[in-house]
């Protein structure tokens, strides 16, 4: 394990439909895989909660309301992107009161920081969530959390 030197703030919005459906991101970056839940990194002047709304609306292409704080991280987690990087990651209830219907849940091309990645929206019903079902350490503790709290 390489020493840590960095702490990397991450922002994640729970959004939940009428049919008690949670909203997961599926990505690729470069040859790695992965799934998630809508958010991302908090960038230097910017407030948690602005974070998540820039997040879904640049990743999403919606305008969310953050509803209430959900969990953040309690343990130490080391990225899986760069070693020297400590996660803390924070997850908030969010709705909408755009059309869901205007998810691209299709696969799809971005570009970020000039890098091709794909991403793919995709609705899970909470009664069949499962830890499995999402990537990182963190996000299979919050899964546990929405199913014991749905």
């Amino acid at each position: 394990m390489k020493k840590v030197n960095r702490l990397n703030i991450r922002v994640y919005g729970l959004l939940v439909n009428e049919r008690k459906e949670v909203l997961l991101s599926k990505e690729k970056i470069g040859d790695i895989h992965f799934t998630k839940f809508p958010g991302g990194g908090l960038e230097l002047g910017e407030g948690i909660r602005d974070c998540l709304i820039r997040e879904f609306q640049e990743e999403v292409s919606i305008s969310v309301d953050v509803l209430s704080h959900f969990y953040t991280t309690d343990f130490f987690l080391q990225s899986a992107f760069r070693e020297t990087d400590q996660l803390v990651s924070i997850y908030y209830k969010v709705t909408t009161t755009d059309a869901l219907e205007s998810i691209r849940l299709d696969e799809f091309d971005i570009m970020n920081d000039g890098r091709l990645e794909q991403q793919q929206f995709v609705w899970i019903p909470l009664l069949q969530l499962e830890e499995s079902m999402v990537t990182f350490p963190i996000d299979k503790v919050v899964v546990n959390l929405l199913r014991e709290n749905s």
